[in-house]
């Protein structure tokens, strides 16, 4: 089977979803990520230090912060 990706404009999307359901193809919005990509993504995680996290209310607090100078 084949994948396509179209660009649709914003006033043809309802159309085009419909034309998909009545052909019975089916639509997806996830993007396909190379496998490579989440790899990077794992060894991220798995080499993150939990003492250098912080909260996301802590995170907005420093960035609203940063916004107001």
């Amino acid at each position: 089977m084949k994948k396509i990706t179209l660009d649709v404009p914003d006033d043809k999307v309802d159309f085009v979803i419909e034309l998909i359901n009545q052909l019975g193809l089916t639509s997806s919005e996830e993007p396909d990520i190379p496998e490579e990509h989440k790899e990077i993504v794992r060894e991220r995680i798995r080499s993150a230090n939990q003492d250098d996290l912080v909260s996301w209310e802590e995170a907005r607090k420093q960035l609203m912060f940063k916004s107001e100078s």
